[in-house]
C-alpha cells in the first residue's frame, strides 16, 4: 500500500499484508464522534451498490470502524488499516475521515470514480494492510471565480467532487465582483435582483459584445447546500464578498453607497473595474447584514473580504467620506481602507469567523492579528505577510490557472501566461530561502480560476486540471519529488478524471474542441505574456 501522496500509488511510508477485503455496500458501521463521520462512510458504501440488486456478492466486508481524535493531529491526518473482513479508520477529525475515505477509493478500479460503477466479477477488492497518512500543508485550496461568469448550483457541486478527488480542504467561491452579485440577500434583496446580471458581455476591452444577457445567483439555501455538500467531502467553504473595490454590481444595485454623482452599472466587460464604495457607517451596515446572512446559512469558519485593487483615490474629495476618514483618525485613502476592512474583520470575529484578505489588504493595514494573507503579487510581497501573519500561498505565477497551459498555438485565449504543468509541479509553497518563522506562517496554498475567459463547465475543468493534479500533490506531499514518477501516476489520475467526466487537458496537448481558433479566443501573444510578467513584477515590489 501507498501513502504520502495525494494521488496514490506512490511507494512510501506504507505497510502491506497479504489479502484481500471484499468491500460492499451492506457493512456495518460504527463510528464515534459527530454523526457526519458515519454519514460520510454510509455515503461512500452506498456508491459500492451494484447495478442490479441481485448481484450483491455473498462474502461482504463485516464492518467499517471509524475512531475520530480531534487531537489526533492535523486536519486530514489519518490511518486506513484494512484487513480481510475489517476496514477501520483511525482519523483527526471529519477530515481525515474524507481523506481515509479517497483513499480507499484510489485502491479500487478506476470505474469506482463513476456515478453508477459496474463492480468487477470478483467484486471490490481492497489489498490489506495499513496506511498511516498527513498532509504537508493544512489549507489545499481553491478559488472559483462565479462573478465575471456565473456557474450554476450543478457546476459547483460537482466541482467539490472533483477537488475532494484530489484532496483539496478549501473550496473560495469568489461571490461578488464588478460583473455580477451571486447570492441572495432577504435583508437587501436589491443586491441579487439588480446586482446578479448584466444585458450584454465584452469579453476583455478589446472583444466584441454579444448582445445576450448574463446573470444568476444562488439562494442563501442553495450556499447551504454546498456548504454541507463539501463537508460531506472533508472540504470547507470560504465565501468571499470583494470590498471596498470591484464593487460595481453592489454599487448598481444600491447607488447611494457608490461615488455621488457617478453613474453605477454592472459592469458588461468582464474586467477589473476602477471605482469602489464609500466607506461609511451605512455601507458597513449593509455589508454586515450581508455577511451575517451567508455565515446564518454555510457556518463558514473563514470569510474573505478581497482588500484587493480598489481605487480610492476620490475619498479625500467627498465631503462625507472625508469627514469619516478625519472622525477615524485617517490621513490618507490607504488608511481608510485598512480602516474598513479591519471594522468589517472585527464584526466577524464577534461571529467566531477569521478574516481573510489578499495581500493589498496587509499593505493597508487592514488585517487584524490573526488575519490571513492571500498573497498573490510573487515571493516577495508574501514573505513581507509572513512576518507577521499566517499566509496562504497563491502568486499569479503558477496558481493562476485561467493562464495559458503552454506556447502551443493551439492553446484558447487566456488573461497571460503561460502557466505549465512543470511550473506548478515546482512551485514551493514556503520558499527554502525563507526564515524558520516566514516559513511557519504557510498554511498553505491554493489555485485561482478567475472566469473573465472561462464561458463555461468544458473551459473550466480544461483549465484546471491535469494543473489541480499536480498542486495537490506539492500541497498534500509538499513537493513532487520525481517529476519522471509523477507522471506516470498521473497517467492512472487522468483515467480516473475520465471516470468521472471532467474534460481536462491531454498532457500532449487541447483537443481540437478546446482550441482557441480566431477571433476573442485567439491565443495570447507572446508580447501581452511578457507584458503580464513585467506587470507583476512591479506590483509585486509595492510596499
Amino acid at each position: 500500500m501507498d501513502a504520502y501522496s495525494a494521488l496514490l500509488p506512490a511507494p512510501v511510508k506504507a505497510e502491506a499484508s497479504t489479502g484481500y477485503c471484499l468491500l460492499s455496500a451492506d457493512a456495518a458501521v460504527e463510528a464515534d464522534g459527530s454523526p457526519l463521520t458515519g454519514a460520510m462512510v454510509r455515503s461512500f458504501l452506498a456508491e459500492l451498490l451494484p447495478l442490479a440488486d441481485n448481484e450483491i456478492p455473498v462474502s461482504t466486508t463485516r464492518s467499517v470502524t471509524v475512531a475520530v481524535d480531534d487531537g489526533a493531529g492535523e486536519p486530514g491526518t489519518y490511518t486506513l488499516r484494512v484487513e480481510p473482513r475489517r476496514v477501520e479508520i483511525r482519523a483527526g477529525g471529519s477530515e481525515g475521515v474524507a481523506q481515509a475515505l479517497t483513499t480507499l477509493r484510489q485502491l479500487l478500479p478506476d470505474t469506482i470514480w463513476r456515478r453508477a460503477a459496474t463492480p468487477p466479477p470478483e467484486g471490490w477488492q481492497v489489498p490489506c494492510g495499513t496506511v498511516e497518512d498527513r498532509p504537508a500543508h493544512g489549507w489545499r485550496g481553491a478559488m472559483l471565480d462565479v462573478a465575471r461568469h456565473f456557474f450554476p448550483k450543478r457546476t459547483v457541486l460537482r466541482y467539490v467532487d472533483l477537488l475532494a478527488a484530489h484532496r483539496f480542504n478549501r473550496l473560495h467561491l469568489h461571490l461578488s465582483d464588478d460583473q455580477g452579485w451571486r447570492v441572495e440577500s432577504r435583508l437587501h434583496p436589491e443586491l441579487h435582483r439588480v446586482g446578479s446580471w448584466r444585458p450584454s458581455t465584452r469579453l476583455g476591452p478589446d472583444g466584441p459584445d454579444d448582445g445576450t444577457p448574463h446573470g444568476g445567483y444562488y439562494t442563501l439555501d442553495d450556499l447551504a447546500e454546498i456548504a454541507a455538500h463539501a463537508r460531506m467531502r472533508g472540504i470547507t467553504l470560504v465565501p468571499e464578498i470583494d470590498v471596498p473595490g470591484h464593487t460595481s454590481a453592489l454599487r448598481a444595485a444600491l447607488p447611494g453607497l457608490g461615488r455621488p454623482g457617478e453613474e453605477q452599472a454592472v459592469l458588461d466587460t468582464v474586467w477589473a473595474g476602477g471605482t469602489s464604495i464609500a466607506p461609511l457607517g451605512r455601507t458597513e451596515a449593509v455589508l454586515r447584514d450581508v455577511l451575517g446572512e451567508i455565515i446564518d446559512a454555510t457556518g463558514a469558519p473563514y470569510v474573505h473580504l478581497g482588500g484587493d485593487e480598489c481605487a480610492m483615490d476620490w475619498w479625500p474629495e467627498d465631503p462625507e467620506v472625508a469627514a469619516a476618514m478625519a472622525e477615524a483618525g485617517c490621513t490618507t485613502p490607504q488608511q481608510m481602507h485598512g480602516h474598513f476592512l479591519r471594522s468589517l474583520g472585527e464584526f466577524l470575529a464577534g461571529r467566531g469567523v477569521r478574516m481573510v484578505v489578499w495581500d493589498e489588504g496587509y499593505v493597508t493595514g487592514g488585517v487584524l492579528p490573526d488575519t490571513i494573507v492571500m498573497a498573490w503579487r510573487g515571493d516577495e510581497a508574501a514573505g513581507r505577510a509572513a512576518t507577521t501573519h499566517d499566509i496562504v500561498r497563491s502568486p499569479l505565477f503558477p496558481t493562476y490557472f485561467n493562464f495559458d497551459q503552454s506556447e502551443l498555438a493551439g492553446e484558447r485565449r487566456s488573461e497571460g501566461g503561460p502557466v505549465t504543468l512543470d511550473d506548478v509541479s515546482a512551485f514551493a509553497p514556503a520558499p527554502s530561502h525563507w526564515s524558520p518563522q516566514q516559513r511557519e506562517r504557510v498554511l498553505g496554498g491554493q489555485f485561482q480560476i478567475w472566469t473573465e475567459w472561462v464561458p463555461d463547465e468544458r473551459h473550466l475543468d480544461y483549465l484546471a486540471f491535469p494543473r489541480a493534479c499536480a498542486l495537490a500533490e506539492v500541497l498534500w506531499s509538499g513537493r513532487v519529488a520525481d517529476p519522471d514518477e509523477f507522471r506516470t501516476r498521473l497517467a492512472r489520475q487522468l483515467r480516473r478524471l475520465d471516470a468521472m467526466g471532467a474534460e481536462y487537458r491531454p498532457l500532449d496537448g487541447p483537443h481540437p474542441w478546446q482550441t482557441g481558433g480566431t477571433g476573442v479566443w485567439r491565443r495570447t501573444s507572446p508580447g501581452r505574456i511578457a507584458e503580464t510578467r513585467a506587470w507583476l513584477d512591479s506590483i509585486s515590489h509595492q510596499a
